[in-house]
């Protein structure tokens, strides 16, 4: 809400969607800054790819566990998957009890991306937590995980509401 001086007349407390909206973007910015010759253009792309590379290393990975990790849409992990596909970092592979289900294992390309990945990763979530207590930094996630699930279960009653309709 504006007042008539254009000014933010909303409450404190009431722009928290829009300051995770401009970290989102500075994030997203920062990443591709410090983007190497690995051909991953996009954070998700090197979080999943992050992901499978050492899920795969203690157990199968599929998509479901993808979807689940990140909080994506079916659609979104198949995006995701197929330029990861794509560009020779994952093979998907077929489960013999279930033709439809597709194991998702790392290339030797990813493999060998896998050391860049873990430094980029490192090096913007210490730069996200630099000058910041850990106490604070505990608070900041419990809070951060609440407002995720707040929005999961607002999704799933919203499906809910349409799907009855």
């Amino acid at each position: 809400m504006y007042g008539k001086n254009g000014q933010d007349t909303c409450e404190p407390g009431h722009d928290v969607g829009r300051m995770i909206n401009t970290l989102s973007h500075q994030l997203k910015r920062q990443m591709c800054m410090h983007e190497a010759e690995d051909s991953l253009k996009t954070n998700m792309q090197r979080l999943v790819l992050h992901y499978i590379l050492f899920q795969s290393l203690e157990r199968d990975i599929y998509q479901k566990d993808v979807e689940k990790e990140f909080h994506i849409r079916r659609s979104t992990a198949t995006g995701i998957l197929q330029i990861l596909e794509k560009n020779g970092f994952i093979t998907r592979k077929p489960v013999k009890q279930d033709a439809r289900l597709k194991k998702l294992e790392p290339t030797e390309k990813a493999k060998g991306v896998r050391k860049h990945i873990l430094e980029n990763i490192r090096y913007i979530e210490e730069l996200l937590a630099r000058g910041i207590p850990e106490e604070k930094l505990s608070v900041c996630r419990e809070v951060l995980e609440q407002m995720s699930a707040n929005l999961s279960g607002d999704e799933k009653r919203r499906e809910e509401i349409t799907y009855h309709e």
